[in-house]
């Protein structure tokens, strides 16, 4: 049964408050897909989530371009992804990331490139721009998996 959850975010602070809150419940094996248009605010949201794990501020450049960024974590590796140039799901195997789905954390943006490839225990974030404020989004998480309902219930 899927289970749905959805957060009004006024400012990008306020988002940035919500990714540090959903990345402190986050364990190793856990897989983020993040969805919405260009300009939603995708990897804005998965900054500040990977800012909130590391032991020291780094610099979190977008994976745009080179499609995987890989963050040490004290427990995990953390994959933040973007497959947005990706033309065939099977890229997703050369890239290593059904391995990563199993031993670390990853944020996966345009999530649509896995197709079937998706995990099915995966933590859906659908991200939605506000018609009355340039600022404000709404945040749609969606899973099926037991294990997130309390995580989830938390936030």
């Amino acid at each position: 049964m899927q289970r749905k959850i959805s957060f009004h975010v006024p400012s990008p602070d306020e988002t940035e408050i919500l990714a540090r809150r959903l990345g402190d419940c986050l364990r190793r094996g856990d897989c983020l897909l993040l969805s919405g248009p260009i300009g939603a605010g995708k990897s804005h949201f998965a900054r500040a989530l990977i800012q909130s794990r590391l032991r020291q501020p780094e610099e979190i450049p977008s994976p745009t371009f080179t499609l995987v960024q890989i963050y040490e974590l004290d427990f995990s590796e953390l994959w933040h992804c973007d497959l947005y140039r990706l033309s065939d799901p099977l890229e997703v195997i050369e890239l290593g990331l059904l391995e990563a789905f199993d031993d670390a954390i990853c944020l996966i943006e345009w999530p649509d490139r896995l197709q079937d490839l998706s995990p099915p225990t995966a933590l859906h974030l659908e991200i939605v721009a506000d018609p009355k404020s340039i600022l404000a989004r709404t945040i749609i998480l969606t899973w099926q998996a037991p294990s997130w309902d309390k995580r989830m219930s938390t936030l």
